[in-house]
């Protein structure tokens, strides 16, 4: 039993900054921040970030493992996995991610770099098996 709450725990951590919350400098964590308030500076991070809809970011820039957007976010963006910019979130700024998802509603200003893709795969002018067989073969692989 006390593996399974120990577990939990580990995939439930979430470090809050809430709604009344100003912080300004330099934000350095390993788990989860959700930011529901004010933050000016800057964020190197290993652990995941969530920016709540009413939160503004302002960021010289963020480096995290994954991003979710739901607010406000000025700044250079980098994610080693992933960015999520859910309906509403406002980003201006350069992102560079793995796997970018913009929603519906979502006003983005900035420039968009893919990391981590193979520059050889061409998706204009090859039919979509081909695609989908080269894409087997690299998950295969991993």
């Amino acid at each position: 039993m006390p593996r399974r709450e120990e577990k939990k725990k580990d995939k439930t951590e979430v470090v809050v900054l809430g709604k009344t919350t100003s912080f300004i400098g330099i934000l350095k964590f390993a788990t989860t921040l959700r930011i529901q308030g004010n933050f000016r500076g800057t964020i190197e991070a290993s652990g995941d970030l969530i920016v709540d809809k009413e939160a503004v970011v302002d960021a010289d820039h963020i480096t995290v493992s994954s991003l979710a957007v739901y607010g406000n976010i000025s700044g250079t963006v980098h994610a080693h996995d992933k960015v999520d910019m859910m309906s509403g979130a406002k980003v201006h700024g350069d992102v560079s991610a793995v796997r970018l998802r913009i929603a519906d509603g979502v006003l983005f200003e900035g420039k968009c770099k893919m990391t981590n893709v193979e520059k050889d795969v061409e998706i204009f002018h090859r039919p979509a098996e081909e695609i989908k067989a080269d894409l087997q073969r690299n998950n295969a692989r991993a």
